[in-house]
């Protein structure tokens, strides 16, 4: 370890990552407001140089290096080869980095990430990044986000798996896997399975005969086989929902994450937190907890076995 990062006070964060659309700089703002509640000091940070509208307040912003408009003007390199070069340029520069989060010690910061998935698949910038943090005594998890609605189609569950496996293998962090958007999962369409099915990545074998009821997947039953495979026998990914407008939701990423990378709270923190739950909700958590989604499809299940029964 360098001389600089033992006089590193240590620091407490998340680096947020996943596909783009998948709602990470609306975790980023509600995680932020959520812990700020608690009485944590949080710092954001921007580190997506294609990101140019910020919805909240940045601590830092990596549109202070270089941006993605100015990469494809000036290097004439498409979208997906701009943000990588964007990456190498960040790893590259990582002293402006470091002199930039001094400013931030004491706070506990969350990194918005690109939405680029090569990045954390087997590209090597980011992930170099990371292990700089890691040597200027941050102690990170990463936080990786799913949207829901992958789960009512058999076909892109298995790949989002295959991601997030292929995800967590790389970018070789404590990994938090989320399911966001649940608030509206129900817009997407009918799960095959209850809620925890998908969360808690049961027995798999029930995805595949389920997509083999498709006559174009059928004909592929043996590689979804082992594909499946390969994720159980690794037994790694598994999905905490996330409801952005739900304080319980956001409670359950919170623990989930400060497990993953060591934070302990004082009771100061405790007593915030016992005091927000027991609230009355307000307006900003009006929408349907995640439980009461899972409820909802377990009672339309056994109205549906209740009609069989009936017709028999």
């Amino acid at each position: 370890m360098s001389e600089g990062s033992r006089a590193s006070p240590l620091a407490f964060g998340q680096v947020v990552i996943g596909p783009p659309g998948s709602g990470k700089t609306t975790y980023c703002q509600a995680m932020s407001a959520f812990l700020g509640r608690l009485g944590r000091s949080v710092a954001v940070v921007n580190l997506d140089p294609a990101n140019e509208s910020l919805p909240g307040p940045c601590a830092l912003d990596i549109a202070e290096l270089v941006t993605l408009p100015d990469v494809m003007a000036s290097l004439g390199l498409g979208p997906n080869g701009g943000l990588i070069y964007c990456m190498e340029y960040l790893e590259a520069n990582a002293d402006w980095l470091r002199d930039r989060l001094q400013a931030l010690r004491g706070h506990y910061v969350l990194f918005d990430c690109p939405g680029q998935v090569e990045l954390y698949t087997h590209h090597g910038a980011l992930k170099n990044v990371f292990a700089q943090l890691a040597k200027w005594n941050f102690r990170l998890a990463a936080v990786h986000l799913v949207d829901s609605h992958y789960c009512t189609d058999p076909g892109k569950f298995i790949s989002v798996l295959c991601t997030s496996l292929s995800t967590m293998l790389h970018v070789e962090l404590p990994h938090v896997n989320v399911l966001s958007k649940m608030d509206l999962i129900e817009q997407y369409g009918k799960l095959a399975f209850n809620l925890d099915y998908y969360t808690e990545v049961l027995d798999l074998s029930y995805l595949v005969d389920h997509l083999a009821s498709d006559p174009f997947f059928r004909n592929f039953r043996r590689l979804n086989e082992k594909l499946v495979e390969v994720i159980e026998d690794y037994s790694l990914v598994s999905f905490v929902p996330l409801n952005v407008q739900d304080k319980q939701s956001m409670k359950q990423v919170m623990q989930a994450v400060d497990k993953a990378n060591g934070y302990s709270f004082g009771d100061q923190e405790h007593r915030s937190l016992e005091a927000l739950m027991s609230a009355a909700v307000g307006a900003d958590f009006h929408f349907s907890s995640t439980l009461a989604v899972q409820e909802k499809y377990v009672q339309s299940q056994d109205k549906a076995v209740e009609e069989e029964v009936m017709d028999l």
